[in-house]
């Protein structure tokens, strides 16, 4: 998944600044039914990580694997370090 798309199927642009926050809200909605939904692991990282730099994830509770969760912690970790 790439990033921009990632932006374009849910918030409806490229541009995180020039959104309002209505869409903003209804976007990160739509990507937490997708979330729940998705069965490919790296997708639903690739959500993840997004609603985690919008400062809207689940906890790392939503990932059943041991290993998910460890690599979700780990790009905590990394994306805390490079704030």
């Amino acid at each position: 998944m790439d990033f921009h798309d990632l932006l374009f199927r849910y918030f409806g642009s490229a541009e995180i600044d020039a959104m309002s926050p209505s869409a903003l809200e209804a976007g990160l909605d739509r990507m937490h039914v997708d979330f729940g939904l998705e069965t490919n692991a790296g997708h639903r990282f690739a959500l993840w990580a997004l609603m985690h730099m919008l400062g809207d994830a689940p906890d790392l509770d939503a990932f059943e694997d041991a290993e998910e969760r460890e690599a979700a912690r780990r790009f905590m970790d990394l994306a805390d370090g490079a704030g």
